[in-house]
């Protein structure tokens, strides 16, 4: 894999990609005046809009919930993909070529692009056949399932016929053979000679979470197709079976939204559970569920490492009784403790799968399937005691011996403790025998659980704090384009260190950071967090916060020369001198695309969602005077400042004998004058 995607490349794509079109697919936007736009917030349930978009600085912030950042962190936070995936898949909507760090180029974006092309042609062209006579065979597989000609439109299933129609079809729209080879969609021979990969089956388009096709899955329908019984697209450029999950495209929102994710064994599954009302239904293809899977199914989830945080998804995995998915079973409960999230098994009485289960007994029996569901442990547990005569001492001895791996190797104490007591009354034994079993297990070395969660700990902390880290991990801390500072920030108003480092007592840190007893706080001990919210009412600091607003936002109707001068003002809210102050480290890119996004890394973490939250709010003016009342707060707020030196100079004046100290008064005559030239200068902006 390339290295670290260039800064440069990161700002580019920022810079052409308009955050209003990218957000605006997921949430309806309206003109809120000033240039902003707001809508209802997609990440917490609201009646009035709180959601505010400002394409100028292409930044986002909810003054509901907090949330906010650039594009590519909405689109983190949405899709639940990776910074380098979103900056990916901007650069593919825009047609930009993205080079690397190492000197590498992703020199595979035109093949991917053509790949994903022949793809989505391929999926027409599949659909369109269903409803040939050649496909009468896939219409009555569908039908005797329980599929309509709406639920295969809803599915995009459809029907690859035998021949070359596929490749004639294909080419004419003009792809060459090799690409429609590398794509998977035909298949190369001994000989050299091609042919359709997928020819007589029924097909099923398998998407990312875009809804982009990646590649297909074919059923075989004839008994003269030798091949297996399900076909999939081999490894290509865009398609990597243990990165891929059918269903998700439909299933990403609910999952998010619900927590909760259905995993099942095949395609006609994926199909029953959402047609029966479980719509956070996927499927591995062709693969079993691995740590590929895991990972996506966590950034889905939102399943957190921290310690501090409740779990609260629920992961179900349906398995067929058969000796096929009690191995899954057994690989599946192998990656649970990847999981923070409760994970559970749903496995019908009589051994059905979704698909049979919804024709024999109805939508409701799907629902019911899952709501049933239990805990992946018991169901791990009791399958281990079902090999095993439990009517005999002999017969309990094993069990239980078997059985305590697994009670041991659960994290939370009080569950292994409960699991401990439940193994008992199932085995008939006494609670002690299963104590003493699972705490012999456990004194052997590290439990199960107890592994898994260091070595767990040892993985949320990795590559955290470089850039490859955070362009790996999503929600790496303040970022620029994702990729995390490698220095420790500091208060530029107060001195103070980075949040969470030590402090001497006495020391000023920014708000929230962890400080020593007697620690200033400089908003007091009982101060609310840092917003737009909380700050003082007091005219100077709404003053000095307009005008922070105003540079944040609009930095080129300002100009460079009032932002310089806005650096020389006493501010008194230490926060917005802080903002301030980053703004004068970089003067230099006042105007450029990544402005804001330099800013946030420039502060004090704790302080970079409040200049998110500056540099989003609505500015009180009409559009057509936008630009001469940002440059008039910044006026106004310099102004102030002069005037507050010309009286303190007054006083000084007025104290100084002109007689003893001659040279300190003229000094004081000169400054005068200086700062009523400075004052008239403003004047004539």
């Amino acid at each position: 894999m390339a290295g670290l995607i260039r800064q440069s490349d990161i700002d580019e794509v920022r810079s052409r990609t308009n955050i209003v079109d990218i957000v605006g697919d997921y949430v309806t936007l309206k003109s809120a005046g000033g240039g902003s736009f707001k809508g209802l917030c997609p990440f917490h349930d609201e009646r009035s809009p709180s959601f505010h978009v400002r394409p100028q600085v292409g930044f986002y912030h909810c003054f509901g919930c907090g949330e906010g950042g650039d594009v590519f962190r909405f689109l983190q936070s949405m899709d639940h993909v990776t910074f380098r995936e979103a900056v990916e898949r901007l650069a593919a909507r825009i047609g930009y070529e993205l080079h690397f760090e190492d000197g590498g180029q992703a020199t595979d974006h035109g093949n991917r692009a053509r790949i994903l092309a022949a793809n989505a042609a391929a999926e027409e062209f599949f659909r369109g056949q269903l409803g040939s006579e050649e496909a009468e065979p896939g219409r009555r597989f569908l039908g005797e399932r329980g599929f309509d000609p709406a639920a295969a439109q809803r599915f995009g299933v459809g029907f690859a016929p035998r021949g070359d129609a596929l490749a004639r079809a294909l080419r004419a729209q003009g792809f060459s053979e090799e690409e429609l080879v590398t794509a998977g969609l035909l298949g190369r021979g001994e000989r050299g000679d091609v042919y359709g990969r997928f020819r007589s089956r029924l097909v099923w388009p398998i998407r990312d979470v875009t809804g982009a096709t990646l590649g297909f899955g074919a059923r075989r329908l004839l008994e003269s197709d030798t091949g297996p019984k399900y076909l999939n697209t081999p490894e290509t450029a865009v398609y990597h079976k243990s990165q891929v999950l059918y269903g998700l495209d439909l299933a990403r929102r609910d999952i998010a939204r619900e927590k909760q994710v259905v995993i099942v064994e095949g395609y006609t599954d994926v199909m029953a559970a959402h047609l029966a009302g479980v719509t956070t239904a996927v499927a591995t293809c062709g693969t079993s569920f691995g740590v590929d899977h895991v990972k996506i199914m966590r950034r889905l989830l939102g399943d957190s490492d921290n310690p501090n945080v409740a779990a609260t998804g629920e992961v179900i995995f349906t398995f067929d009784p058969d000796e096929a998915g009690q191995k899954a079973a057994s690989r599946a409960f192998a990656e649970e403790q990847r999981f923070a999230a409760q994970t559970f098994v749903a496995v019908a009485p009589d051994g059905l799968d979704p698909c049979d289960l919804r024709l024999a007994k109805g939508d409701d029996a799907v629902r019911r399937l899952v709501r049933t569901r239990k805990p992946m442990f018991e169901f791990m547990i009791r399958r281990e005691l079902a090999k095993y005569d439990l009517e005999t001492p002999a017969g309990r001895v094993a069990a239980i011996r078997e059985a305590a791996p697994i009670v041991a190797g659960i994290r939370d104490p009080a569950l292994r403790e409960g699991y401990a007591r439940e193994t008992a009354k199932w085995t008939g034994e006494d609670p002690l025998t299963v104590r003493r079993a699972v705490g012999l297990d456990r004194r052997g070395g590290l439990g199960r659980g107890d592994a898994a969660a260091s070595g767990r700990g040892n993985a949320a902390g990795a590559g955290r704090g470089n850039a490859a880290g955070a362009q790996r991990d999503l929600g790496a801390g303040p970022q620029r384009g994702g990729q995390a500072r490698d220095r420790p920030p500091r208060d530029p108003a107060s001195g103070g260190s980075a949040p969470g480092a030590a402090t001497a007592p006495g020391a000023a840190t920014a708000p929230g950071a962890a400080t020593a007893p007697g620690a200033l706080d400089p908003y007091g001990a009982s101060a609310p967090a840092l917003s737009l919210h909380t700050l003082p009412t007091d005219p100077d600091t709404r003053a000095e916060r307009d005008a922070v607003m105003a540079v944040l936002q609009r930095p080129a109707d300002v100009g460079a020369d009032l932002v310089r001068a806005l650096g020389d003002v006493r501010f008194g809210f230490a926060p917005l001198a802080a903002v301030r102050d980053a703004i004068g480290l970089h003067l230099g890119e006042l105007e450029s695309a990544s402005w804001v996004s330099t800013i946030v890394e420039e502060v004090p973490s704790a302080y970079a969602p409040f200049v998110q939250q500056l540099a989003v709010a609505p500015v009180p003016s009409a559009e057509d005077r936008l630009a001469a009342y940002c440059r008039q707060v910044v006026v106004d707020v310099i102004d102030r400042d002069l005037f507050r030196r010309k009286r303190d100079l007054l006083g000084a004046l007025q104290r100084t004998d002109a007689a003893a100290d001659p040279d300190r008064h003229r000094r004081l005559q000169q400054d005068l004058v200086a700062i009523e030239s400075a004052r008239r200068g403003l004047r004539t902006e």
